[in-house]
């Protein structure tokens, strides 16, 4: 038994090394304050088979801190479940944020983010309300978006009860849930809900980067290639293809943005998603939407919850802060 167990061990440090040793290179390219020593091991590939464990680990619940109050509340005839992170202070008529949680539209849950989402609830004093909404491959387009739509149209429904102004709302996501919020913004544009403003983090808003052979060497950490074109075939149902994707799936193929709330797009230069990002931020102020693009050199996919105290990473995430500050 000891000799197996030695066997293991010894399998497992070989395997350690040698993905080290793959991602060497990969790493030289990202600043000294940005590496972490899980690195070169979080970027597995995410398939139907594993997916259940994935998932599993993107349920663990991170700690909000002290300051907020977290309750969990049921919306809508589907009873979709959402949190809803409050400061203790118990003043009302505070701005709302809908707050989307990221995971490829195939994993990640509320409670996974509750540390960013207590961070942001005591520096700005707002009410954010974050749907567990229903994931792909089980639940593909629109059924996520419907979700967080429902969880929206709740928060005005219910703003003196949860202490918001309904006048002050705005929504935010990092990666899928970046493309969420893309997506509510577009949506509630053209339902008539007004937003204050709109954040989007390093988001997910393209599903035609999958059919991109060259991809400049980003990807390597976290999000990759392989699972971009996972995520995004299970939330359409389908491959996609470059000719078409139903409306609001994909929110970089929209052409006209024009009327869209103040927006914040925030990317590294490493990251899979930094063309789509560069060119949707592009493509708001073209359409006149007051947009701030902030660009990281040497940043990856999540660099900003792995190396949280680089000193890069506190200005990108007080650049979100100050921006929902000043349209708020």
């Amino acid at each position: 038994m000891k000799k197996l167990a030695a066997v293991a061990i010894l399998g497992a440090a070989a395997l350690a090394a040698r993905r080290y040793l793959t991602m060497r290179d990969a790493m030289a390219a990202v600043p000294a304050d940005m590496r972490n020593p899980v690195l070169p091991f979080v970027s597995g590939t995410i398939s139907r088979q594993n997916l259940p464990l994935y998932r599993l680990q993107s349920r663990v619940r991170t700690p909000s801190g002290r300051g907020v109050t977290v309750t969990k509340r049921y919306v809508g005839d589907s009873a979709i479940p959402v949190l809803v992170t409050t400061p203790v202070d118990g003043q009302s008529a505070r701005p709302g944020v809908l707050s989307i949680h990221g995971g490829g539209y195939i994993l990640g849950s509320p409670q996974m983010e509750a540390f960013g989402t207590g961070r942001l609830v005591r520096d700005l004093g707002v009410v954010t309300v974050s749907p567990d909404y229903r994931l792909a491959p089980e639940h593909p387009f629109p059924a996520a978006l419907d979700d967080c739509m429902t969880t929206l149209d709740w928060m005005r429904a219910h703003a003196e009860e949860l202490g918001i102004d309904s006048d002050r709302i705005a929504v935010m996501g990092a990666s899928a849930g970046g493309g969420l919020a893309a997506a509510v913004a577009q949506r509630s544009h053209d339902e008539g809900i007004p937003l204050r403003a709109q954040v989007l983090v390093y988001p997910m808003i393209d599903d035609r980067a999958v059919l991109r052979d060259d991809h400049a060497g980003r990807g390597r950490f976290l999000w990759t290639p392989a699972n971009n074109r996972f995520g995004w075939t299970s939330y359409l149902g389908r491959e996609p293809r470059m000719s078409d994707a139903p409306e609001y799936a994909a929110p970089a193929r929209r052409t006209d943005l024009t009327g869209l709330p103040p927006a914040w797009v925030g990317v590294g230069d490493l990251d899979l998603f930094y063309d789509e990002d560069v060119d949707y931020a592009e493509k708001l102020r073209a359409s006149g939407v007051p947009c701030e693009l902030v660009t990281v050199p040497g940043m990856y996919h999540g660099a900003d919850g792995l190396a949280p105290k680089a000193r890069s990473m506190q200005d990108f995430r007080r650049g979100v802060t100050d921006h929902l500050r000043t349209y708020l």
